[in-house]
C-alpha cells in the first residue's frame, strides 16, 4: 500500500472494500487514500473528487499509474453539485475524510450533498465518513 499517515491508513483499512467495488471519495486532497483504495481494487474503480483545482492537479500527477491502470479517475467537483458523467457510478461505497459538507460544519451544503450522494449510491451502497472508530456510517 502507498505510504499513508497512521490516521489515514486506519481509515482506509476500515473501509469495507471488495475487489470489484465502485468507490467515490469525496474531498480527495492529494489522493493518498484514493491511491491506497485503488491498490486494493481488482476490477473495481475509484473516482476521487475535490473542489480544489490544485488538489486535483496534485492527485493526477501523483496517481498516473493508478489512472493508467483504469482503477482510478480524478475529477474536480463539489459533492453538493456532483453529477456523474457517463460510466461513473452507481457507487457501492462513498467515503469522505474532513469534508465540511458532511461533518456538520456547513449544514446547507450538507443537505445538498446528501441528496447528491443518495442519487449516486447503488442499492445497498454505503456512506462512511471519519469521526467514528475511525469511520462512522451515515444513513442516506
Amino acid at each position: 500500500m502507498p505510504s499513508l499517515s497512521p490516521r489515514l491508513a486506519g481509515i482506509v483499512d476500515a473501509l469495507p472494500l471488495a475487489p470489484d467495488m465502485r468507490v467515490l471519495e469525496i474531498g480527495c486532497g492529494t489522493g493518498a487514500a484514493a491511491r491506497a483504495v485503488a491498490a486494493r481494487l481488482g476490477t473495481g474503480h475509484i473516482l476521487a473528487i475535490d473542489r480544489s483545482a490544485k488538489a486535483i492537479a496534485q492527485t493526477r500527477a501523483a496517481s498516473a499509474d493508478e489512472i493508467a491502470s483504469g482503477r482510478m479517475s480524478v475529477r474536480q467537483a463539489t459533492i453538493e453539485d456532483f453529477e456523474p458523467e457517463p460510466g461513473e457510478g452507481p457507487f457501492d461505497l462513498v467515503f469522505a475524510v474532513r469534508v465540511g459538507a458532511l461533518d456538520g460544519r456547513h449544514p446547507e451544503a450538507g443537505r445538498r450533498a446528501m441528496t447528491r450522494i443518495a442519487a449516486v449510491l447503488a442499492p445497498g451502497g454505503r456512506l462512511l465518513i471519519d469521526g467514528g472508530g475511525p469511520l462512522r456510517e451515515i444513513s442516506v
